[in-house]
């Protein structure tokens, strides 16, 4: 027998022993799923996103081509991980509308749409996005935007049970919504919620797997009215309290902390770690006047799995405010460092360090950065962060490394245990941060207490951002979590690459800027395969096995936060219409050409002051700049280029909301006829300023 047949008869042979365990009820399937499936978020509970598949090698990648594709019917950003198990594959797009797909043919199996209210897109900071799924036996469970948990037959995508997540007294208080993937951890579905730009207080809950009952749920930031919620975060309620002011608009906004990603668990040690998202408002000034570490803003938070009860917490941003996410993906791994072998906990959030915790205690092992950096003067003995001084900005701009961007956002890293590297795109930026003077808070808007859009200040903040544009880079980042170093860099275009995927055969595959799904040598990052994918995926992909073929898919949908940071001629891309691609070896389909884009219309004449215009500016920022992009470059929709059309009918579509169903509703409660007009005049004067060159 050939060394090639050996192999794949053991890797059968293994498959089948380990499927027998799986159907007899010994493994987790969650936790030890089969070589071939795919079927959680990060693959299983280490999150790893490491496939042991082997038929697709660096010696025959080159041959990989499309075996059958699926257009999305949308233009929207898509970040979800598909999942796969037993011939089926499952997909959510922005809505939470999700399909099943025969995953050797692409035949589409069943279709199941929640019919979220379109309204609910005004809450989701960047597109109506939906990171993922999660599958517990035959269930497939989604968490739609508008907050419930939804259970679906795997079979016939019949609703089996649905819950409501989002506290009823709350709405009418805080913009929640959901769009990061839920996670079945066990008997037990962990989901978070999204909403920390607009004002919300962040909780993580479990839910049961097979009922939807409430198991728990723990505040990660204080109760506004000092009471006590009746929570399994009750008991530590007074110790994160006194890391707040007595007084702040933390109390009318929640303070954020929302876990508006990634969440993970180490079965061994009964643990479910949740990362924690940005303070709300921004600006400590507002927030938390008298300063304070705001626990558990930008941390990670450990919980026992059975109860929800406080195990332990690292933060890794103390007294946030510059918008450092700190829910990135948690990989845990085994790693031998300093000749110990240490149970870890691996994040790379958007601070720009690449921590490296012991996941029993929390533990600060080590952290290094890997793109420039001036928030962190270093870490003391007990594993602090030294916040340096001279970022807490006030009304004069200052300049701060990473941007708001993140050094590593929400796109998924992996690992491999083979090479003992992570692999995650990095992105090198900066951004000028200044507070506005008088600034109120007002829910439901973005909430950052950020200013210095006009006079001296606006001048400075042009200036200062000359300097961060020229320090701009991007890459495909290999790094050594025990050495605490680069191993490879691949440089890419610009900011928004896609999550990593890692197999046993040494490759790491990547969606790029390129708008390619590329295929790098895990070892030295050799370029190996590249797919020009007509629109630059940010999804995370996966490869299964299926009657003895590898297959690899992802989304390839360009939007969501990566949009948001386009800015400027070369870095705005254009978008197609999305689509789920799969790939084997020998792949022949191909896609359609791309359809012809119209010309960018000339802009109407300037017609506000210099005082409106200013005026504009700032409530653009508040208001709009989380979908419409900084500045009105780029994001769901360029307000440069609007139509004559569109400008004719601009307050019938902000304050009537006449594309509601479309995503755009009201803003009516926030907004008054001549705040719209500022609006309009701001854009007016944006178009002015780039038409013909941007």
């Amino acid at each position: 027998m050939k060394l090639r047949q050996l192999a794949a008869a053991v890797m059968l042979l293994g498959a089948c022993l380990a499927g027998a365990a799986w159907a007899a009820g010994k493994v987790d399937p969650l936790a030890s799923p089969l070589p071939g499936a795919w079927t959680s978020d990060g693959r299983d509970y280490s999150a790893q996103r490491y496939s042991p598949l082997t038929q697709i090698t660096a010696a025959n990648v080159g041959k990989l081509g499309l075996a059958w594709y699926d257009d999305l019917g949308t233009m929207r950003g898509i970040e979800a991980t598909p999942l796969y198990a037993d011939g089926v594959l499952y997909n959510t797009l922005a809505w939470n509308i999700t399909s099943a797909y025969d995953a050797k043919t692409g035949k589409k199996l069943w279709t199941y749409d929640p019919q979220v209210p379109r309204e609910y897109g005004r809450y989701a900071c960047c597109e109506p996005v939906a990171r993922g799924l999660a599958m517990s036996g035959n269930k497939i469970i989604i968490g739609t935007l508008d907050g419930r948990l939804i259970a679906l037959d795997r079979k016939t995508g019949k609703p089996l049970w649905t819950t409501e997540t989002f506290p009823e007294e709350t709405k009418d208080k805080y913009a929640y919504s959901i769009t990061g993937a839920p996670r079945v951890f066990g008997d037990m579905v962990v989901v978070g919620q999204s909403g920390g730009d607009l004002g919300v207080r962040g909780f993580v809950a479990a839910w049961d797997v097979n009922t939807g009952k409430k198991r728990w749920k723990f505040f990660l930031t204080p109760n506004p009215e000092g009471k006590l919620d009746g929570e399994a975060s009750d008991p530590i309620m007074d110790m994160i309290r006194k890391t707040w002011s007595d007084e702040g608009m933390w109390k009318t906004l929640g303070g954020g902390a929302n876990p508006w990603d990634s969440i993970a668990y180490d079965p061994v040690n009964k643990l479910v770690f949740v990362g924690t998202g940005n303070s709300s408002p921004h600006s400590q000034f507002y927030r938390s006047p008298g300063g304070g570490d705001n626990l558990f803003v930008c941390s990670i938070v450990a919980l026992h799995a059975d109860d929800g009860s406080y195990a332990w917490h690292y933060q890794l941003v103390p007294g946030e405010e510059w918008d450092y996410t700190c829910t990135s993906s948690m990989i845990q791994a085994d790693l031998t460092i300093d000749g110990k072998q240490r149970q870890v906990l691996m994040q790379a959030p958007k601070d720009g360090f690449f921590y490296v915790l012991d996941r029993k205690t929390g533990k600060l092992i080590s952290a290094k950065p890997h793109v420039k950096t001036n928030w962190n003067l270093g870490f003391d003995a007990n594993g602090r962060p030294n916040v340096n001084p001279a970022v807490r900005y006030d009304t004069d701009p200052v300049l701060v490394y990473p941007g708001p961007g993140g050094a590593h956002n929400w796109f998924p890293m992996a690992f491999s245990p083979k090479t003992g590297l992570a692999y995650f795109p990095s992105y090198q930026s900066g951004f000028v941060y200044a507070r506005q003077e008088g600034w109120t808070p007002q829910p439901f808007r973005s909430n950052s207490g950020w200013g210095g859009y006009s006079g001296d200040a606006l001048k400075k903040r042009i200036e200062l951002q000359k300097q961060a544009d020229a320090d701009e880079k991007a890459w495909l980042t290999a790094w050594d979590p025990v050495k605490q170093q680069v191993a490879w860099q691949v440089p890419l275009p610009r900011h928004g690459n896609g999550g990593a995927m890692v197999t046993a055969s040494n490759l790491v595959f990547e969606g790029t800027t390129k708008q390619t799904y590329a295929a790098f040598d895990a070892r030295t990052g050799k370029v190996l395969w590249e797919f020009p994918t007509q629109s630059a995926p940010v999804a995370g992909g996966i490869t299964y096995m299926l009657d003895g073929v590898q297959y690899v898919a992802v989304n390839a949908g360009w939007g969501g936060g990566a949009a948001q940071v386009e800015r400027g001629a070369g870095t705005e891309l254009p978008r197609a219409n999305a689509r789920l691609l799969v790939f084997k070896l020998g792949g022949t389909k191909q896609l359609p050409p791309l359809a012809k884009t119209d010309p960018i219309p000339q802009p109407p004449p300037l017609r506000g002051t210099e005082a409106q215009i200013q005026k504009g500016a700032q409530l653009f920022a508040d208001t709009c700049a989380q979908c419409h992009g900084r500045l009105a470059v780029g994001g769901v929709k360029d307000l440069r280029h609007l139509t004559p059309e569109t400008h004719a009918k601009f307050n019938d579509i902000v304050l009537g909301g006449i594309y509601k169903d479309k995503g755009m509703a009201s803003f009516a409660d926030i907004l008054k006829p001549e705040d719209a007009e500022a609006i309009h005049d701001y854009l007016i004067a944006r178009a002015n300023e780039d038409w013909g060159g941007k």
